[in-house]
């Protein structure tokens, strides 16, 4: 029987354009994994990840948890 914990995943998907964004903001949506309209990412859920979906929050929506 395996020991490990089972890691927690969220799917995001982008909805916004970084368009008339801040660079950094383009950088943070790159980090995670987007760059389109549409795009969906399932990710690892850890306080890096968090913290990068607050600051483009605007631009992102999480599908599930």
């Amino acid at each position: 029987m395996s020991t490990k914990a089972k890691k927690k995943t969220i799917t995001i998907q982008q909805y916004a354009s970084p368009i008339r964004r801040n660079a950094i903001q383009r950088e943070y949506l790159k980090s995670l994994g987007l760059g389109r309209i549409n795009a969906v990412r399932e990710l690892e859920d850890s306080p890096s990840i968090q913290g990068l979906l607050i600051k483009v929050a605007h631009m992102v929506r999480v599908i599930s948890e």
